[in-house]
């Protein structure tokens, strides 16, 4: 068993555009007045023609659409997509299809016919639940629009994921349990609850350094909101899985454990990063992040990425353990030592177990509650006293 085989195999393919760019979003998309959707037909098919010959033989777990807007895709150009997949690649027998969607991208249609091209689950980014929110936040769309959206999303699919953000300004502990709540009466079977953070490179990072972004939270109502959020999903029957996702059983992204997991996963699209372990090694791969550059680097030499890196077994196992200590499951240290060499250091692994902030079953290493909410701060003890 190759060591990719514990986390699957995955295609995330990049849709850039979008209708606006919204003030917090550090994501690569971009706006553009038109977009040649043949144009991009072409290119996306032949960069799945290429991947497809260097993982000729494998079975593909997972597909997902994400941007950008994937919901401003044709659904037609959505249909020949996954008729080249399945025609390139085995597919698992639970085989997960996830598209990206926002409200004001959506009406039942377009839906109706993402789902007959062959999509099977729906994540859609309502952000908020109040009309105020959503005009601070950059959103396009109301709370109705996004009410009617999710309706027609579970009219057509099965499985449908919704975001929200939450420690947005003016936001209190009260408003959010009051939101939290009210999402968790329209759900169905995930969601995905993130912190704003406030990037660099932003319209939000711009405003936050000349102190033109008033009412933010401060760190203790940051961790009051998460707390509750934990306590209010898990009464709910929706727990946490990861960092900040939600779902009721057997209902988590398919996809999203590939990464957590560190499986492999191939990259598509603008922007797009992937992992992949061939016989010459596991490489990080990523492409052209401008939609131009990208598209004509397909068209000139028909490959969209830039040079790749090959990842040292020891960088392996320290990305490895990055991503699965997000999960509620943890990381296995047996997994670990086997790809880095050694086992995990001994001293400061200890003091994270004396002071609560991780827990070891066995050879099964989590994060406590406490330690999900430091995670990053966890993850350097234990990098740095190996480097």
């Amino acid at each position: 068993m190759e060591d990719w085989q514990h986390g699957g195999f995955g295609l995330y393919l990049h849709w850039p555009f979008c209708a606006s760019k919204c003030p917090y979003c550090d994501f690569n998309s971009h706006v553009r007045d038109r977009v040649d959707q043949d144009l991009w037909r072409t290119a996306l098919l032949s960069e799945i023609d290429r991947v497809g010959q260097e993982t000729k033989g494998r079975t593909l777990d997972t597909v997902f659409f994400g941007g950008g807007t994937p919901s401003l895709m044709d659904p037609d150009l959505v249909a020949d997509l996954m008729d080249r997949i399945r025609a390139t690649w085995r597919t698992s027998n639970s085989f997960e299809t996830s598209l990206e969607a926002n409200p004001s991208s959506v009406e039942a249609g377009r839906f109706r016919a993402y789902r007959d091209a062959g999509i099977n689950r729906v994540s859609m980014g309502v952000q908020a639940l109040n009309d105020r929110d959503l005009r601070a936040l950059g959103r396009l769309h109301s709370v109705a629009e996004a009410r009617k959206a999710f309706d027609i999303a579970r009219d057509c699919f099965d499985r449908v994921s919704f975001d929200l953000i939450y420690a947005r300004q003016d936001l209190t502990l009260q408003d959010w349990e009051a939101e939290l709540k009210t999402a968790l009466n329209m759900a169905v079977d995930h969601l995905s609850l993130y912190q704003l953070t406030i990037e660099p490179g932003t319209a939000f990072g711009a405003r936050a350094a000349i102190g033109r972004l008033p009412g933010l939270p401060d760190e203790d109502l940051g961790a009051d909101m998460y707390e509750r959020t934990q306590e209010i999903c898990g009464v709910a029957g929706m727990p946490a899985y990861e960092v900040s996702n939600h779902a009721r059983p057997d209902a988590m992204s398919r996809h999203n454990l590939i990464y957590w997991r560190y499986g492999d996963y191939a990259g598509v699209g603008p922007g797009a990063h992937g992992r992949l372990s061939l016989t010459s090694g596991k490489w990080a791969t990523s492409t052209h992040l401008s939609p131009e550059k990208w598209l004509d680097a397909v068209q000139k030499t028909g490959n969209g990425e830039t040079p790749r890196s090959r990842i040292p077994f020891a960088d392996q196992a320290d990305e490895m353990l990055m991503m699965g200590l997000r999960l509620h499951d943890g990381v296995s240290t047996d997994r670990y030592e086997a790809l880095s060499g050694h086992a995990l250091p001994v001293e400061p692994l200890n003091e994270l177990i004396e002071t609560g902030l991780l827990k070891l079953d066995g050879t099964q290493l989590r994060a406590t509650s406490s330690g999900m909410m430091v995670l990053n701060a966890v993850l350097r003890q234990l990098l740095v006293a190996h480097t």
